[in-house]
């Protein structure tokens, strides 16, 4: 797994302030929100192991927990799960100055998705 490690993790749900406040409850995790990220809450990896995040979902998806895998390419990678028998859920996606990701579902459906390195 080394060449394509995880990198992240989101528990989403339709009430961002209900999984942040959830989640320092039961487990003490500390969170904090990105400037410009409304109903997003961070934790760092010292907390849970690898760096992630709560908060709310989006419309289409709501509630959703996924994984994030770092790849060099995710149109190429995307291309490959399709030609497995996965779904491309999330092309790739910029959200300048903050990530590059996409989301796909497994051939058993679960949703995961894929985060280009820095």
């Amino acid at each position: 797994m080394s060449s394509n490690p995880i990198v992240h993790w989101e528990l989403m749900g339709p009430d961002g302030e209900v999984m942040k406040n959830f989640y320092s409850s039961v487990f003490d995790w500390k969170f904090q929100s990105p400037p410009g990220f409304e109903d997003y809450y961070m934790t760092e990896a010292d907390d849970t192991g690898v760096g992630g995040a709560v908060g709310q979902g989006m419309e289409e998806m709501p509630a959703y927990a996924a994984i994030y895998v770092q790849v060099d390419d995710i149109e190429a990678t995307l291309g490959k799960i399709e030609d497995q028998g996965g779904k491309t859920i999330v092309p790739r996606t910029v959200i300048p100055d903050t990530v590059v990701f996409g989301m796909f579902h497994d051939p058993a459906g679960n949703l995961v998705a894929l985060v280009e390195e820095d």
